[in-house]
C-alpha cells in the first residue's frame, strides 16, 4: 500500500518535524507512507476563498490520478480508531491508494472537499496544523500495527 499525506504549509517546529520523521521511518517497505509539504499561498491581501482556490490547485497538482482522496476537514466524519483501521485495510485490499490531505490556515477549498471521496475530522477540537501531522501519522502507524498484528497497539 502507498498512502500519501498533502499537507499545506512547509515549516514544521522542529519537536513536530521529528515525530513525522520518527513514524514514517518505522513504516514497513510495503505499507509507504509519504508525507508532501505543499507551498501555501501568502495570504496578505488575498480573501480566504482566493487562498483555498490557489492552494487548492497545488494539493491537486501533487495528487497521483486514481488516487482515494480523503480529506481532512472539521466537519468531517467522527471515526474511532477501529473505523479507520477497517478503512485502511479495506483499501490496501482493494488497492486503492489513498491520499490524506490537509489544508492551510483558511482549511481547504469547499469544490475541493466536495471531490473527495471522504472526508475525515481528527479531533472535535482546533488543532494546530503542526500536531495535526503528527496526529495523522501517527494514527497512520498505529492502524498499520493493528492490521500487522504488532504490539505497538497494545504496547
Amino acid at each position: 500500500m502507498k498512502i500519501l499525506v498533502a499537507a499545506v504549509g512547509q515549516k514544521l517546529p522542529g519537536w513536530a518535524d521529528a515525530a513525522v520523521r520518527d513514524y514514517l521511518d518505522r513504516f514497513p517497505r510495503d505499507f509507504r507512507v509519504e508525507m508532501r509539504a505543499i507551498k501555501p499561498e501568502a495570504r496578505t491581501g488575498t480573501n480566504a476563498a482566493r487562498v483555498q482556490s490557489l492552494e487548492a490547485a497545488r494539493l491537486r497538482a501533487c495528487i497521483p490520478a486514481g488516487a482515494h482522496l480523503v480529506a481532512m476537514d472539521e466537519t468531517g466524519a467522527d471515526w474511532t480508531t477501529a473505523q479507520f483501521v477497517t478503512a485502511l485495510g479495506t483499501w490496501r485490499d482493494a488497492a486503492r491508494d489513498p491520499v490524506f490531505v490537509i489544508g492551510g490556515a483558511d482549511g481547504l477549498d469547499a469544490e475541493f472537499k466536495r471531490q473527495a471521496a471522504l472526508r475525515l475530522r481528527l479531533s472535535s477540537l482546533t488543532l494546530p496544523h503542526a500536531l495535526a501531522r503528527v496526529l495523522l501519522i501517527e494514527q497512520l502507524y498505529r492502524a498499520w500495527s493493528i492490521l500487522a498484528s504488532h504490539p505497538y497497539h497494545r504496547a
